[in-house]
């Protein structure tokens, strides 16, 4: 049987009316759900910081805890839920608007074929023409529109975050104001609590599993090593860069200290207040601790004896060219001074909310100063600085775009340059041997990436991350582990070809950085979950709830895993598959910074106040 051409005319324009009125209902849909988002917006809500406020005024309310985890669950699946209405109602749409375009062409091509306009019709016709090209016009108007909506939703979903910062707020003091203690008053403040002789320096050992993140490239041969450069035995002798030796939490010290009480001076070496304020973590080179401080009127850099808590020197960050005037709008829970220092024992580099870079000789001596141009975000910088060789690394993703720097350590000088696809953030670069090659490794939204640490080359990058990634990566044994809250867990397989392996989304951190150790991930929650995760297959192998929130990140020394919480309270776990608490010392203080260790001390830095910890 033969159709006829008029049939097939009939059956194409009611495939062309279906399929244009379904895409037409999917943009109206998307419109619509734009306008929701807008008017229902997740990023403003203040459900669980009211709850968390609650909490923090009655502690033992367990019926309270599972309210704020059910809500973050549901808030959670909504986001996912949302990112996949997007995305399919978008398809969708293009494909039923596709589908009616190409309906109607083929109607207008077989109607020229029969060429049977009737004289006496062809003013009618031409007003259905017409009629036909305003609906046309609409339905495409309506399409971009949608298409601009979804686009926008789906922006504010991916910034979709709980707003902690008001959480942070309810637990923490405000900021101290300007401390007039010079250095010649310093030691007068120093509460000396104790008057041990300082700990002999122990020979750190490795086991097999803590090797998997060392860059060997870091340490040249022997008969190529310049003598200037720290070796890898010095790099883990020390503790020069936030998170450890390579920046991946892993330390490698011994007979490390897990009891103490801040407030009653138990097993507290010395205490001295910090007179600026700041998140910085500590950084120890030798016999020398290093910390940053700032306000309104001066970003500083501290050095103390690591030993007797002494201030032997303070270096101003002014009368540094392209500084700002003014300085920069921050959140009271980051600062002007949050970035981790770093050194390379030769000296010491720090870099400040705006934008200004200082690097100081040992002595304090300024060497080279710089300003970067003040990022771009709304709270502030809060990315920390690590050394490879003679090139100081610095992440600098800012809401105008991303980028990684190389500066030479002994002039400033730009050694080379990358441009990144990436969006604001404030975690901070690792470095990791991957067996065949040192990699320098990044998280952002919404790529993890590995970089060539010499060049600045690009090796790889996956798009697994959303919103403001505040964790840097984790790494072990030939896997990268990356999070951030609202988005996901993910396991990476490096190498020839990277891919992710696992993926979870039961427990994910805002601030605190993944910790891989032993076979093991913990993975600390801003609403005070620890995790522990098998790290080839991403089981889940234990969690326990404790009391207050982590901002600090997990770090891992001498078998056991060192974690603070934001009232100052460190939980310290056996570094083994299933959950051992060893102890819960209290600090006495509010803290959000992680604790570094050095020749069987733990070094602590509260909101006012930097501790010496001994056994």
């Amino acid at each position: 049987m033969t159709v006829s051409t008029n049939t097939k005319i009939k059956l194409a324009r009611q495939i062309a009316i279906i399929a244009g009125g379904f895409a037409l209902l999917l943009a109206v849909l998307l419109i619509a759900n734009f306008i929701q988002t807008k008017l229902n917006n997740p990023i403003e809500n203040k459900t669980i910081p009211a709850l968390v406020k609650r909490l923090n005024e009655n502690p033992s309310d367990e019926a309270l805890k599972a309210e704020i985890r059910a809500f973050d669950l549901m808030a959670r699946k909504a986001y996912f839920t949302s990112q996949w209405q997007l995305r399919t109602g978008s398809y969708l749409m293009f494909l039923g608007l596709i589908i009616s375009i190409l309906a109607v062409r083929y109607i207008l091509a077989a109607k020229s074929k029969l060429n049977e306009i009737d004289p006496a019709n062809e003013a009618k016709g031409l007003d259905k023409l017409v009629a036909q090209k305003w609906v046309v016009y609409v339905g495409s108007g309506l399409v971009v529109i949608a298409v601009v909506s979804g686009f926008l939703a789906s922006n504010s979903l991916n910034e979709y975050n709980v707003d902690e910062n008001a959480i942070a707020s309810n637990e923490q003091p405000a900021t101290q104001g300007p401390n007039t203690t010079n250095t010649e008053q310093a030691p007068a403040s120093i509460e000396q609590v104790t008057q041990e002789a300082p700990a002999v320096a122990e020979t750190a050992t490795v086991t097999a599993d803590q090797t998997n993140n060392q860059p060997a490239a870091t340490e040249a041969p022997a008969e190529a090593k310049s003598a200037a450069l720290p070796t890898q035995s010095e790099l883990k002798a020390n503790y020069p860069f936030f998170r450890g030796p390579f920046g991946d939490g892993v330390a490698f010290q011994k007979n490390t200290p897990t009891d103490w009480n801040g407030a009653g001076g138990k097993n507290v070496v010395w205490k001295v207040k910090v007179p600026k304020s700041g998140f910085s973590s500590p950084i120890i080179w030798g016999n020398q601790l290093f910390v940053t401080g700032a306000d309104q009127q001066a970003r500083v850099v501290y050095c103390y004896d690591k030993n007797s808590g002494k201030l032997l020197w303070e270096a101003a960050a002014d009368n540094i060219q392209g500084s700002p005037s003014g300085m920069p709008k921050v959140t009271a829970d980051t600062g002007l001074a949050a970035s981790t220092m770093a050194t390379d024992g030769r000296a010491v580099f720090a870099i400040f909310a705006t934008g200004d870079v200082l690097a100081l000789d040992m002595s304090g001596k300024r060497l080279w100063a710089r300003n970067l141009g003040v990022p771009d975000n709304h709270y502030g910088h809060g990315s920390s600085l690590i050394v490879y060789k003679n090139k100081l690394l610095i992440q600098y993703d800012t809401n105008r775009g991303g980028k990684l720097l190389a500066l030479d350590t002994q002039t400033g000088n730009t050694v080379w340059e990358t441009l990144r696809n990436s969006k604001i953030s404030w975690s901070s670069p690792i470095l990791v041997n991957t067996g065949s090659r040192t990699e320098l490794i990044m998280t952002t939204n919404p790529n993890v990436n590995g970089y060539d640490p010499e060049t600045g080359k690009e090796l790889w990058n996956i798009a697994c991350l959303s919103g403001e990634v505040g964790p840097s990566a984790g790494y072990a044994d030939g896997m990268v582990f990356a999070a951030n809250e609202y988005a996901k867990l993910v396991g990476i397989k490096i190498g020839g070809s990277p891919e992710i392996a696992w993926e979870a989304d039961e427990f994910l951190p805002e601030v605190a950085s993944p910790l891989a150790v032993n076979g093991l991930l913990y993975i600390a929650t801003s609403y005070g979950v620890l995790a522990c995760y098998d790290t080839k297959s991403g089981e889940k192998l234990w969690s326990q709830e404790f009391g207050g929130s982590f901002y600090a990140s997990p770090v891992f020394a001498d078998g056991k895993v060192y974690i603070t919480d934001m009232t100052g309270k460190t939980y310290i776990v056996k570094a083994t598959h299933d959950y051992q608490l060893v102890g819960s010392p209290e600090l006495g203080e509010k803290a959000v910074c992680s604790p570094i260790f050095q020749d069987g001390k733990v070094y602590l830095r509260g909101m006012n106040n930097l501790y010496c910890i001994g056994n």
